[in-house]
């Protein structure tokens, strides 16, 4: 029996949570370090459209190389299509629309609407499978829904903003290529799934992320910014996390990512100099709540 079909051992057991949790964090700093690459609107730094292309073309080199110096093998029939509508929705759908959001929003504020990616990814992924959830976890669901509209009509004093809505679209172009991105695992290893999509990414982002490079200077902090959502977010985090489930098991270490909309608000506070006020921690822990209670209901 292969080791993924297999019980983990005590030892990989434990690996696969520490490499889980490396990952968690490291996806947790995204939201924060692509505003601190672009900037506010009221000052800003790098182009969205630059931290989102650009970011692809570098981590899409990267990948290049790691695929030759591994000698990957080529995708093949239905894979393209497969990889190719993973692309759209985590290199161009969820950077960018994340980038325009957090222009206008704090961190703080993206990292609660967030919270319901892994949500949003179980639903579209038991509605590709034609699986059957359970009453439990439609509630919980739209529950998470429900408080994260809630959030941002409070938060805009009772009307809903441009930048919410880009929010819950970055969040549902993620869960979709998740998906897709899942699906390819069965026949290439996970870190090659992103690395191949980085790759077929590479004749559009490359150029666009030259025609769309600052023209005037901006600050260190935002080079900074677009140095680690491109080198970390877009690829170094990936090969922890993924090593993690494998290592682990999926349903056990996919457990730690309900952390992660908590742990972007903290790094929120000391990065960007943010404030968290009483009322968005309560709405952030009942999001995790609904989150974490939602991945233990059953999908038939």
């Amino acid at each position: 029996m292969s080791r993924l079909a297999s019980t983990p051992t005590a030892t990989d057991a434990t690996r696969g949570l520490l490499l889980g949790l490396a990952g968690v964090v490291m996806f947790a700093l995204s939201i924060p370090m692509t505003r601190l690459a672009g900037g506010s609107a009221e000052a800003p730094q790098l182009a969205p459209a630059f931290v989102a292309l650009g970011r692809a073309a570098v981590a899409g080199g990267l990948s290049l190389a790691y695929l030759a110096l591994t000698r990957a093998r080529r995708p093949q029939g239905r894979e393209w299509r497969l990889l190719a509508f993973t692309a759209a929705g985590v290199v161009f759908g969820w950077p960018l629309l994340l980038g325009l959001a957090v222009r206008h929003v704090d961190a703080v504020h993206a990292s609660v609407i967030s919270g319901v990616l892994p949500l949003a990814t179980a639903v579209i992924a038991a509605l590709v499978l034609r699986q059957r959830p359970s009453a439990g976890f439609w509630t919980c669901a739209l529950a998470g829904l429900g408080l994260v509209v809630g959030f941002a009509a409070w938060r805009g004093a009772g009307a809903l903003e441009l930048a919410d809505g880009l929010l819950l679209g970055a969040v549902l172009c993620a869960s979709a290529g998740y998906v897709s991105g899942a699906r390819l695992s069965t026949g290439l290893t996970a870190e090659q799934v992103i690395c191949w999509v980085l790759v077929i990414s590479l004749p559009v982002t490359l150029p666009l992320a030259v025609l769309t490079r600052p023209a005037a200077p901006v600050a260190a902090s935002a080079w900074l910014g677009f140095a680690y959502v491109s080198l970390v977010s877009m690829w170094i985090g990936f090969f922890a996390w993924y090593r993690g489930l494998a290592l682990g098991g999926t349903l056990r270490v996919s457990q730690v990512q309900v952390l992660q909309p908590f742990l972007s608000m903290l790094f929120a506070v000391p990065l960007l100099g943010e404030h968290l006020d009483a009322m968005t921690v309560v709405f952030a822990l009942a999001v995790l709540a609904v989150v974490w209670w939602g991945k233990r209901q059953p999908i038939h």
